[in-house]
């Protein structure tokens, strides 16, 4: 296969549930090998009694500011209201509060309700929301802000601390998927180190894995292993690289908070910053998870021969020990198994020769 598939070999998991079809397909297409675990499931807003109670307290009591962070939220709200009978009396109650958007979709579902945004933070960011009002000044104002996923707890802290009523408008609400073995397969191989980058479009869904992988006594071997980047961890947005952030888990992230964006940034990034090239006499490889690279041609290999090759590769030239090489190797009884996964590696290689048995102690790579 063509090098035109810039993923081919790599393993990606989604996260996603509202668009898992939709990002699979696009990274499948770049060659990547994917993984589906959903993290979580959307409750429905109308089913939503803690939204409905914020809702009439909204209308009741309108909020002197409100804070808008996600269109689709925002949207959500107004279709729930009108599904209660109060999506009139909403609209109303802010059209006389003075309404701040995260970014330009929320902008876009304020005024498609009918209403006009004050002010859009430039950088999408909440945080500068806040930072806005507190500047303003907010004792005694009561003050609305739309979740995005999870609670604000430092943001509203510092809110309330400067004098203002927090009203937390919760229009997302989040169980986990009805079958968690897709879910618990996906965590299981990212402690084991088996997905090259985990694909994530909101902080809920960074929540849900992590809260689910301590259910499953492995969040601290999860985050390991986002930690050494194996896999990286790839967010949409500061947004949603938050919890890992706070957790020192490196992140890459598009400049601009776009699923397209992000989808581009790990066709482009995850070959950049995984490929492991291998020069040995004329033939110059390229490493990854599934295979190698050969003049643009993808050679798959299998899961353990591919380990092997991997290891030897580290160290070209040098001695690499039986003993080593069957640590790779966890289900291995005896020697014969590792002797089995070197004829099988030998059989993918452009030339037999570059795998040299250093007899009774190891195997090493040279050049053919």
């Amino acid at each position: 296969m063509s090098t035109s598939a810039p993923l081919q070999g790599y393993r990606v998991g989604v996260t996603a549930e509202r668009r898992r079809e939709e990002i699979s397909a696009v990274l499948t297409r770049r060659g990547a090998s994917v993984m589906v675990g959903s993290a979580l499931r959307l409750i429905p807003l109308v089913d939503d009694d803690v939204l409905r109670e914020r809702t009439h307290e909204c209308v009741v009591t309108p909020c002197e500011v409100l804070v808008v962070t996600t269109g689709i939220g925002f949207r959500g709200w107004m279709d729930a209201a009108d599904a209660w009978g109060m999506g009139n009396a909403l609209r109303r109650s802010l059209t006389g509060s003075r309404i701040l958007a995260r970014g330009p979709k929320a902008t876009g579902a304020i005024r498609s309700a009918g209403l006009r945004e004050e002010w859009t933070a430039p950088s999408e960011s909440t945080d500068e929301v806040v930072r806005a009002l507190l500047e303003d000044g907010v004792e005694g104002v009561r003050i609305g802000i739309q979740l995005h996923g999870l609670p604000i707890v430092e943001l509203k802290a510092e809110l309330e601390a400067a004098g203002g009523i927090v009203v937390e408008i919760p229009v997302y609400r989040w169980d986990f998927p009805d079958d968690v073995a897709p879910l618990d397969r996906l965590i299981r191989d990212c402690a084991s180190g088996a997905l090259d980058a985990v694909v994530f479009t909101s902080a809920l869904a960074v929540a849900a894995l992590l809260e689910r992988a301590t259910e499953l006594s492995l969040r601290e071997q999860v985050l390991a292993a986002f930690r050494d980047t194996r896999p990286w961890a790839c967010c949409v947005g500061p947004v949603t690289a938050a919890e890992f952030l706070r957790a020192d888990v490196p992140v890459m992230m598009p400049e601009r908070a776009r699923l397209g964006d992000l989808l581009r940034m790990v066709s482009l990034q995850l070959p950049l910053r995984m490929d492991q090239v291998l020069e040995l006499g004329p033939y110059r490889m390229t490493l990854r998870h599934d295979g190698y690279l050969l003049d643009d041609e993808f050679v798959a290999v299998s899961d353990t021969p591919m380990a092997i090759f991997r290891e030897l590769a580290r160290r070209p030239g040098e001695l690499v020990t039986r003993a080593r090489l069957l640590e790779l190797l966890p289900e291995a009884t005896n020697d014969n198994a590792l002797e089995t996964a070197m004829t099988r590696l030998r059989t993918k290689l452009p030339s037999r020769q570059m795998v040299k048995t250093v007899v009774k102690r190891g195997y090493r790579l040279e050049q053919p």
